[in-house]
């Protein structure tokens, strides 16, 4: 009798996904990471924050939403569900990063880090709930959520890249102004939580607490920090074009001035309309796709060449037995 396999181990020894398989499943845990934090911030404009008054039961006495809690509690709980949705997404993301021949088992672990990631955002979650929507727990909420999105993009890119050590493509100054985009814009990220933590947008109508400082401040702040991205960006588009960087980098640089254009005038639409829910929803999504855009614009300034490998000889075979 042979050694016990996990089922991974299983799965991997009977399929290897292709290369496009693979990247598939590392893009669909990135398009549930920006669903997931979307629907969250769905939860909170419609005042559904509460709609679920426990965790991780919907009452105390049912698991699911009942009918008395009418449309809050229903979506409270649907977001909840999506949560099982996006660990199915990153659960394909890990067996697929697994199942890969040969076997990478830092793209397998970065798959892990999502599933943990996911675990532990579920019950800040939950004590979220249980604070009565604490502004400090929900933007912790928020925030672990676009953790969750940074280690899906990452992932994603690596699955078109190789395992050895990584060579620049472009000078060492340019790689830095590239994290110093990356430093403000997750800076960016976290002070758009303290104007949504002082703003009107509380999640319940009960009376939620706040930050303690006036929104239109913070939102003063917030925008000071969004135009110092858009400079960087701009400084970083004219570098590479200097530096006759590659063509890829170079469209990474486009697509986040243009990500940047279009969050930038829904952000000073929302402020001088009176923040409608409508808009600050366009606004969470920007905000995931300037993140994306921050991202990949730094991941393409570094290269990891594809090791060649002989062809599976079942790419994506349906699951026998042995």
């Amino acid at each position: 009798m042979g050694p016990v396999q996990t089922p991974l181990a299983f799965i991997a020894q009977r399929w290897t996904p292709s290369p496009r398989t693979l990247r598939r499943a590392a893009l669909s845990a990135v398009v549930m990471s920006v669903v997931i934090i979307v629907t969250g911030g769905a939860v909170r404009l419609t005042g559904s924050g509460l709609g679920c008054d426990t965790w991780p039961k919907c009452t105390d006495d049912s698991l699911i939403v009942t009918a008395e809690q009418g449309f809050h509690g229903f979506v409270e709980f649907g977001n909840r569900m999506l949560t099982y949705v996006l660990s199915a997404a990153v659960g394909w993301a890990i067996i697929a990063a697994r199942s890969a021949k040969p076997r990478r088992r830092g793209l397998t672990r970065l798959g892990w880090a999502q599933f943990w990631i996911v675990m532990s955002n579920a019950v800040i979650g939950g004590i979220t709930v249980w604070m009565g929507l604490n502004p400090w727990t929900v933007a912790g909420h928020f925030l672990a959520a676009n953790s969750l999105l940074t280690v899906a993009v990452i992932t994603w890119h690596r699955t078109g890249e190789g395992d050895g050590t990584p060579k620049p493509r472009v000078p060492g100054p340019v790689r830095k102004l590239s994290w110093a985009i990356v430093v403000v814009s997750a800076l960016l990220i976290a002070l758009g939580t303290t104007v949504t933590g002082a703003g009107k947008h509380a999640g319940d109508s009960s009376d939620v607490p706040r930050m303690p400082w006036d929104w239109t401040d913070a939102a003063h702040v917030h925008a000071v920090a969004a135009w110092v991205v858009c400079a960087l960006a701009v400084a970083m588009w004219l570098v590479l074009l200097v530096v006759d960087a590659p063509d890829d980098t170079r469209a990474r640089a486009r697509d986040l001035l243009i990500v940047l254009l279009a969050q930038g005038g829904v952000g000073y639409v929302q402020y001088f309309t009176g923040v409608p829910e409508v808009m600050v929803a366009a606004h969470m999504l920007g905000s995931s796709l300037m993140w994306i855009a921050v991202l990949r614009l730094a991941l393409s300034l570094r290269e990891r060449p594809v090791a060649t490998a002989p062809v599976p000889a079942r790419p994506d075979a349906e699951l026998t037995s042995a």
